[in-house]
């Protein structure tokens, strides 16, 4: 088990959403934890492909597992979501403030 990074690189957490293998994981354990072998049926990739990709997720804060006995149990991990959400939240701040700002100087030319 690997444990999330405190603040991981934006990039890296977009690369992360950005495989539809990882998009599917984390659909499937929105509905509950899951073991990995049980994430692996459905998408038709094997178990170490599925340990590839939760490695992945883990490492931007997606996904936590632990190991229950023989068997590996996934859930979900709010800290990769927090971090998407702070990063569109700072971008929506500063283009807010840029479009303002743009209107404001076009209201400028029309009243000149």
């Amino acid at each position: 088990m690997t444990p999330a990074l405190a603040s991981p690189d934006i990039g890296r957490v977009f690369h992360a959403l950005g495989d539809p293998t990882r998009r599917a994981i984390l659909d499937r354990l929105v509905e509950g934890p899951s073991s990995v072998s049980r994430l692996a049926e459905p998408l038709g990739v094997t178990v170490t492909a599925i340990g590839q990709h939760l490695q992945v997720l883990e490492e931007t804060g997606f996904v936590r597992t632990r190991k229950l006995g023989r068997v590996r149990s996934c859930s979900l991990d709010l800290a990769g979501f927090r971090t998407v959400e702070q990063w569109a939240a700072d971008h929506r701040a500063l283009w807010t403030g840029r479009m303002d700002r743009l209107g404001d100087l076009l209201a400028e030319d029309d009243d000149g």
